[in-house]
C-alpha cells in the first residue's frame, strides 16, 4: 500500500513538473512579467527589411541665394556706374586685394596710381586700363581682375512721344526695346526711325545716337543696350505733325465765323 502511494505522489510530482515546464517556456515566448503585472516583450531577432529613404536636397544656405542686385545678374557687357561695389585685386599681389566703390564722379581710388574713371566702361576695359597704368610705372605685366559685388539701381529717363514719359528705375541690363515697353508704347505721330539715346561716356564726354526702331525690331539691327542715366528721346513725325496742324486749322478757318 505505501508502495503504491509512493508511485502516485511520485507520477503526480512528474505531472507538475511538466506543467511548470511548459507554463515557464510559454511565458519565456511572450515576456517575462513585470512588476505591474504587464509583461515584458522579449527581443526576437526580426529579418530586416530594406526601406526605401527618401534623399533630401539640403537646403541652401542663405549665403548660396544670389540677391538681387549682385554679380549674378551682370553680364560680360555690363557697364561700370556710379555707387558700384567691386573687388580688386591683382595676381601674385595679395596686399592690393580690396574692395572698391564708384564715386559720384565715375571713378575709384586704387594705392600707387590714385583716381581713375572708370564709368561706362565694362569689367575688362575697366581690368586693360587699370593694368596699363600699373605697368607703366610700378608693376611688370600685372594681372588686375575686377569683381563687381554689387551694382546699382539704374534710372533711365525717357521722353517724348511715348504715352508715360518719365524717370524709371531699373535693375540689371536693358536694352531699348525694354525701355521703351517701360513707357507703355507711343502716342501719336511718334517717329520711330527717330529714336535719340543720350549718354555720358568716359570721361563725362556727351555721346548721342540715333535707331530706327523698325530695324531693331526685324533684326536687322541688333537691340542696343541701354546704360544707367540714358535719356531716351522719341521725336515726332515733323511732317505728320505739320499736316495735322495743317489740317487742323483748316477746319478752324472753315468754322471760323469771322473770318
Amino acid at each position: 500500500m505505501h508502495h503504491t502511494l509512493f508511485m502516485k505522489t511520485r507520477w503526480a510530482l512528474a505531472i507538475v513538473a511538466v506543467c511548470l515546464s511548459g507554463h515557464l517556456h510559454a511565458q519565456t515566448t511572450r515576456g517575462a512579467a513585470e512588476p505591474d503585472g504587464s509583461i515584458a516583450a522579449t527581443t526576437q531577432p526580426v529579418p530586416m527589411q530594406p526601406t526605401a529613404v527618401p534623399v533630401v536636397a539640403p537646403a541652401a544656405s542663405p549665403s548660396a541665394i544670389t540677391p538681387p542686385g549682385t554679380t549674378g545678374a551682370v553680364g560680360p557687357d555690363y557697364r561700370i556706374s556710379a555707387s558700384d561695389l567691386m573687388e580688386f585685386n591683382v595676381f601674385g599681389v595679395p596686399d592690393m586685394k580690396r574692395d572698391v566703390r564708384v564715386n559720384a564722379s565715375g571713378q575709384i581710388s586704387l594705392p600707387l596710381i590714385g583716381s581713375v574713371d572708370v564709368a561706362g566702361l565694362t569689367v575688362h576695359s575697366a581690368e586693360q586700363l587699370l593694368a596699363a597704368k600699373y605697368e607703366e610705372k610700378y608693376l611688370l605685366d600685372p594681372q588686375v581682375s575686377l569683381f563687381i559685388k554689387e551694382f546699382t539701381t539704374q534710372r533711365i529717363a525717357i521722353e517724348g512721344a511715348v504715352t508715360r514719359p518719365g524717370i524709371y528705375p531699373v535693375s540689371g541690363e536693358l536694352t531699348l526695346l525694354r525701355a521703351l515697353a517701360l513707357s507703355g508704347g507711343f502716342a501719336p505721330y511718334a517717329d520711330l526711325q527717330q529714336i535719340m539715346v543720350y549718354r555720358n561716356g568716359a570721361g563725362g564726354v556727351r555721346e548721342q545716337a540715333t535707331y530706327d526702331l523698325d530695324k531693331v525690331r526685324s533684326g536687322q539691327v541688333s537691340d542696343p543696350a541701354v546704360r544707367s542715366d540714358d535719356v531716351i528721346v522719341v521725336q515726332r513725325n515733323a511732317k505728320r505733325t505739320a499736316l495735322r496742324d495743317s489740317l487742323f486749322r483748316d477746319i478752324i478757318d472753315t468754322l471760323n465765323p469771322f473770318r
